[in-house]
């Protein structure tokens, strides 16, 4: 596919319009499609996506479109960037049209919410044979609208598929590299949502600076040591897809998980603090699946755990905290030291 093959963007919440612009910008014949026609007349009369991105101005060559079929039809590539749960209903939609040879990437992370299972197995088992990656990454999608400077990561088993989605999408402000680990790289995107509820009810308790890079760090841990036992390239999760999605999730008000986290931090109940949120806030189902993972892979991942138990209420954040600064004292990388006994 040539870099001006046409791209429809699945998702006009604000990381599909933010990377619709991003494509358009570039010189992409881009269409943005989004599943309600009146937010979509809206947004092609005004030229603002006015519930997410409400400051940034549409690119005039960017199109818009409350209709599906036409675009897998016709698309030269297809970029889905909805909420997980909504991931494989669109996937359903699209089946019917989309032609052998045109690829699929996604910038949406998390697992199925029904079935668990990473998002690649499911474009796998809809669209059998379609070259696949995901685009993954620290990035607000907020900044990636107002041109400031990203660094994300296209990852497929093919090559030249994730070479040119990330040609694509680079830019002097929007580097975008390439890298052939899906299930890390997808890992890393749901993980580090979990995670950051933990840092953000730290701060949100006022522990300090160095108990929110104690949490980074340890995640970071959690991270490589369920990604190890899945397959997953320990490269993959230090870099991009892994650490710096972590890093940013963590730290960013932006973040939605963070906030999450942040107003649980102050007791603000679970259910108030989602809806004062006012999106999907992808860790509360996210910790479930982890969790079903590490277990079944015999993984122990106690951050991840203690988030599960305060996603649940069966905790509240200061019995959660308490249970983990409580745990005993334990080297730090224990299978090294087995190694170097060894």
């Amino acid at each position: 596919m040539s870099a001006t093959s046409p791209v429809a963007v699945l998702g006009a919440g604000s990381w599909g319009t933010a990377l619709a612009v991003q494509l358009a910008r570039n010189g992409v014949p881009t269409t943005l499609w989004g599943r309600s026609p009146q937010a979509i007349v809206e947004m092609a009369t005004t030229r603002r996506n006015a519930r997410y991105l409400p400051e940034l101005e549409l690119p005039g060559s960017l199109q818009l479109s409350a209709t599906i079929e036409p675009l897998a039809r016709d698309a030269g590539t297809i970029l889905i960037a909805v909420p997980s749960h909504a991931f494989d209903g669109v996937l359903a939609a699209i089946a019917p049209w989309v032609a052998p040879g045109v690829g699929i990437a996604w910038a949406t992370k998390g697992f199925d919410p029904e079935s668990g299972r990473f998002l690649h197995e499911l474009v796998a088992d809809r669209l059998p044979g379609r070259p696949a990656a995901v685009v993954t990454g620290p990035s607000f999608a907020r900044e990636v609208a107002l041109g400031l400077p990203t660094a994300l990561t296209v990852h497929s088993s093919d090559a030249a598929f994730a070479q040119d989605v990330a040609q694509k999408l680079h830019s002097p402000f929007f580097r975008a590299y390439t890298g052939s680990d899906v299930p890390g790289a997808e890992l890393g995107g749901a993980m580090k949502n979990v995670l950051a509820v933990a840092t953000g009810v730290a701060d949100g308790m006022q522990m300090g600076l160095n108990a929110r890079a104690g949490l980074i760090t340890r995640g970071l841990a959690e991270m490589l040591r369920l990604g190890g036992a899945l397959g997953s390239r320990p490269e993959t999760l230090m870099g991009l897809a892994g650490l710096g999605d972590l890093v940013l999730t963590c730290t960013g008000d932006l973040s939605r998980n963070r906030r999450l986290g942040l107003a649980l931090g102050r007791g603000v109940g679970l259910q108030q603090a989602v809806a004062e949120i006012g999106q999907v806030v992808e860790s509360v189902q996210t910790v479930d699946t982890v969790m079903k993972l590490a277990d079944a892979h015999g993984v122990e991942l106690p951050i991840t755990a203690l988030v599960q138990k305060v996603l649940h209420e069966e905790l509240t954040p200061t019995e959660g905290m308490h249970a983990l600064l409580s745990r005993e004292q334990k080297p730090e990388y224990p299978e090294a030291g087995l190694r170097a006994e060894g």
